[in-house]
């Protein structure tokens, strides 16, 4: 399904930017895809022999959407903002995945059929419709997407909304009941509630940003740690104190990299996924060591580890946001014709990475690059001046060792040339104000070296 792309937007992504509308374009893109993949699950479920979809999962199935559609017409955008949680991306591509085999129903693909039923029953309760249902946990949790989860010894669980009130009967245990809240947010008087955190808005009129450390589909199928990345994690009360501390000084770093960094984080950004403390920081996750990422799937997520500082936050916000950009930018309009082969060389990677993947970080480090540029322009303090100027000139490195390989490449289509020819042209314009002497030359030693490992590493492979 390829969209047609004004010219005038995919020359404001070039540059990393883009104002509310261009982004609303990709944001809009993203919304209609989720919702054909919702339709093609049902679909796949009606059309799957019933040993793969069973009657009986196949009616619940059905009951769970009709929930769906009763929700969806007493409030639309309710719905909407669980059907459009990041999260709910890896879940539909999973289940679709199993619905179109021939592998009869296990555990898992019942799991996923019962998540349905969560998001269901989490949509009524964001429209203020009545329900009765009966749910499994996963675990020892019983989530409900978007809202939060309970604390359950064994199952299933009793469900029934009423009046604002969500009265929850767990087996064997006493019940709860969970009030909600117009604005979506949840509370209870009891300790089995687990309500999803929420940042708050980046911009005023804009939406909080959940911190999900519930949704079961966070972090499944994503082979994180392939990528050097730490699993997802649970955060007690002092991470999550810890983390919202970070967030209050996120608006105003990002307003120093300019007005389009807010833009994107006010747009772009749906929920934070907290990661674990990045492989061999210790088991605390106190450090200044940070990993991060994003998912295709999962549209609007970055995935991160707590950053450190406010500053890291918003690079953070960042470098993965570029990613979340570039992502949804390539499912409307191809940017190149190259293979998967794994055989460019990438300053900030230790392997060798596909032509998209070197198109993916060169994108992101010069809208770092750029970020950690206008940081050290205009912060008044010299310490944090300094290490703006270390970043940029990293970063600023980084990137051109790999932009005559992205600019000499034929595979590009006439929209990634353009895209790359706005990322030269951000490029150059970082020289308007280039770091001081002494980051630049630790900087081209630092890109140097990583290129003399490479190539030992890799020999002959493609540079």
């Amino acid at each position: 399904m390829s969209t047609a792309v004004p010219d005038h937007v995919l020359r404001e992504l070039g540059r990393t930017e883009g104002d509310a509308d261009s982004l609303g374009l990709l944001v809009r893109d993203q919304d209609t895809r989720r919702l054909v993949l919702l339709r093609a699950v049902l679909d796949a479920a009606e059309a799957a022999p019933a040993t793969v979809c069973p009657p009986a999962l196949l009616d619940r199935l059905r009951e769970d959407w009709a929930l769906l559609e009763t929700a969806e017409r007493a409030d639309r955008s309710a719905v909407r903002t669980v059907l459009f949680h990041p999260l709910a991306g890896p879940w539909a591509q999973r289940l679709l995945g199993g619905l179109t085999t021939d592998i009869p129903a296990g555990p898992d693909l019942r799991a996923d059929l019962a998540h349905l039923t969560a998001l269901a029953v989490a949509a009524a309760v964001r429209a203020g419709v009545g329900f009765d249902v009966r749910l499994g946990p996963r675990g020892r949790l019983l989530p409900l997407p978007t809202l939060g989860a309970v604390r359950v010894d064994t199952g299933p669980v009793e469900l029934a909304f009423l009046a604002g009130e969500l009265t929850v009967r767990p087996a064997g245990g006493p019940a709860l009941t969970v009030r909600a809240q117009q604005d979506g947010t949840t509370s209870s008087a009891d300790p089995r509630w687990l309500p999803v955190a929420m940042l708050p808005a980046v911009l005023p009129g804009a939406s909080p940003v959940a911190l999900d450390d519930l949704d079961p589909y966070r972090t499944l199928g994503s082979g994180l740690e392939e990528h050097g990345l730490s699993g997802d994690t649970q955060i007690d009360d002092w991470e999550r104190k810890a983390w919202i501390e970070s967030w209050s000084g996120v608006e105003r770093l990002l307003r120093m990299g300019g007005e389009h960094r807010l833009a994107e984080a006010s747009v772009l950004l749906r929920c934070m996924v907290p990661l674990g403390p990045p492989p061999g920081s210790g088991p605390t996750g106190r450090s200044a060591a940070h990993c991060s990422g994003t998912r295709r799937e999962a549209f609007g997520a970055v995935l991160s580890s707590k950053p450190a500082t406010s500053a890291y936050f918003a690079s953070t916000l960042v470098h993965e946001l570029q990613h979340t950009k570039l992502a949804a930018l390539a499912t409307m309009v191809p940017l190149h014709r190259e293979g998967a082969a794994e055989r460019y060389f990438a300053p900030w990677r230790a392997d060798p990475r596909p032509f998209d993947g070197l198109l993916q970080g060169a994108y992101s480090h010069v809208a770092l690059a750029d970020f950690w540029q206008r940081f050290a322009l205009h912060t008044h303090r010299s310490a944090h001046r300094d290490l703006a100027w270390a970043e940029h000139a990293r970063c600023r490195e980084q990137v051109g060792a790999v932009l005559p390989v992205l600019a000499g490449s034929a595979a590009l289509t006439p929209e990634g040339r353009t895209l790359v020819n706005e990322m030269i042209s951000v490029y150059h314009r970082l020289d308007d104000s280039p770091p001081p002497p002494g980051h630049l030359a630790r900087a081209q030693a630092y890109v140097s070296t990583a290129k003399v490992i490479w190539q030992q590493r890799n020999g002959s492979r493609r540079q």
